[in-house]
């Protein structure tokens, strides 16, 4: 019953068709959406928009959304030419190749800082936010569904909202939001969060309903979600870093039931933290950004008590078992703002064990977590940086090779920098750990290549290490620049043979 979703009685008369939303664009506009990790992300609007530009219609956006999106969104928007700028990190394939292709701008950004710029007006006005909702309520709060992101900041931010009522999503995930803005300088407040599960706001996003200009009903759920299953390398990585975690516990660097935990996205992330489920740790507490399916195992096997996030990033079959069991985690799942989730003032005070992974680590402890070879974007740094800067432990965690061990996920020095080494503590590889805390440069060379590293590439460090510490000019971090590079040249063209040798096979 749209009743029990819409209960603002005036606003029931603003319900449009999604085609009818699609005209209330227009190009140059800056539009803010949900979604945060193909999560609660609008489909019905932006499906329209797309038919509208792929029918003739110039329409050229600015799109701001809280991270990444589902293809409903990004991919149908990038291929039908409406998307021209984007913020601020994004993981579908069309759009990635669209901005490596120049032909959409894209900045990448922290996931903290991006809400915090927005409502400076530091992009401009908002023209419209587009959310994804479960209900609205009698005063016209909006109630999102499965992610928060950066809803909130586009709904006080914009001169027009868009409501997407979806009706897939179950009205029993009212009540696990929490939303809280902080004012801006130089009236702002501390953030009152004291413990992983406190609550400090409301379970819906404010708004005016004189501002909502159209509700669309659609029931398209999310795109289904995948995670690698996970493998001996990534169950490797978990048992290294359950013994690094051990040995703090064990010096009184650690409580016995650790502190917060965060871990980033993926695949490798999930695997990581699942290893806890069958660890000796106890009343375990995450404050993350995504929720992904470990956690929820956490839960079951009633190692974590409570879980705070911006975003429920679920498997297809784990998301349909939340669904069911819904009431079970009601009071163990916290969803906030990202500027919240994120937020370095409350990450520093809980003391969060941040787990990050890495697309490649130097020897000197700086991590690249964004492009391949320095140029071509993958994602984007996400909300790896508010969480390595502000942690109480900054780990990452990465294989140590890749393609089929054909590219060293360990390198004399990374072709692009997302986290200085003042930023990075701890590398956990499957082969062990470094732990950096405290070492000079070239203790951290010798750790991370005796640790991290294996085979030939090993030795390949080795080798390089050696000639740098006799010929490089300055020995504070012995650098060959020269000898660095050609490391990533030897890996492009690995890559380029492999590219022209599946081409003579087809």
């Amino acid at each position: 019953m749209l009743e029990e979703r819409i209960r603002c009685k005036e606003l029931r008369d603003k319900i449009i068709t999604a085609d009818e939303a699609a005209l209330l664009f227009k190009t140059g506009m800056r539009v803010g959406t949900s979604g945060f990790t193909p999560a609660g992300y609008p489909k019905a609007v932006p499906l329209a928009l797309a038919k509208r530009a792929e029918h003739g219609d110039k329409i050229e956006i600015t799109l701001m959304t809280g991270a990444s999106v589902g293809d409903e969104l990004d991919g149908v928007l990038c291929r039908a030419g409406v998307i021209k700028r984007r913020y601020p990190y994004q993981t579908n394939s069309s759009l990635r190749n669209s901005i490596n292709n120049r032909e959409i701008e894209y900045s990448d950004m922290h996931l903290s800082n991006f809400p915090q710029w927005v409502k400076y007006g530091f992009f401009g006005d908002v023209d419209i936010a587009l959310i994804e909702a479960i209900a609205i309520t009698e005063d016209g709060g909006i109630v999102p569904s499965t992610s928060i992101g950066n809803s909130n900041v586009y709904v006080e931010k914009a001169h027009k909202v868009i409501v997407e009522l979806n009706t897939s999503q179950p009205l029993e995930l009212e009540g696990l939001h929490d939303i809280y803005s902080p004012v801006n300088p130089p009236f702002r407040k501390s953030i009152p969060i004291l413990k992983t599960g406190d609550r400090i706001g409301t379970s819906y996003i404010p708004c005016d309903p004189d501002r909502i200009a159209g509700i669309v009903v659609t029931d398209i759920k999310d795109a289904d979600k995948e995670l690698a299953s996970i493998d001996d390398v990534s169950k490797r990585m978990a048992m290294n870093l359950i013994d690094f975690l051990d040995n703090e516990v064990k010096h009184n660097r650690l409580p016995e039931n650790l502190l917060p935990l965060q871990s980033g996205v993926g695949s490798v992330a999930n695997a990581v933290l699942a290893g806890l489920v069958n660890s000796k740790y106890e009343d375990l507490t995450v404050y993350s950004e995504v929720l992904q399916d470990s956690v929820l195992d956490l839960i079951d096997c009633g190692k974590v008590t409570v879980a705070s996030a911006t975003s429920l990033t679920l498997s297809k079959d784990r998301l349909n078992d939340f669904y069911k069991n819904i009431e079970k985690y009601r009071g163990k799942i916290v969803l906030r703002p990202q500027e919240i989730s994120n937020n370095p003032e409350v990450i520093r005070r809980l003391g969060v064990i941040g787990i990050n992974t890495a697309i490649e680590v130097d020897l000197y402890g700086n991590v690249n977590s964004s492009n391949i070879m320095g140029s071509r974007i993958m994602n984007g740094i996400g909300g790896s940086g508010d969480f390595a800067r502000n942690s109480y432990i900054s780990i990452f965690v990465t294989q140590t090779t890749a393609k089929n061990g054909d590219i060293s996920c360990i390198v004399p020095m990374v072709s692009h920098c997302d986290h200085t080494e003042h930023d990075v503590q701890v590398i956990v590889t499957e082969q062990g750990v470094a732990d950096l805390r405290g070492l000079s440069p070239k203790e951290r060379a010798k750790t991370i290549i005796e640790n991290c590293a294996s085979g030939e590439y090993k030795n390949m460090l080795k080798d390089y290490y050696s000639k740098a510490l006799v010929e490089s000019k300055y020995r504070h971090i012995p650098l060959l620049i020269g000898e660095a590079l050609s490391w990533h040249k030897r890996f492009s063209e690995i890559g380029t043979m492999k590219i022209k040798s599946k081409r003579k096979v087809i």
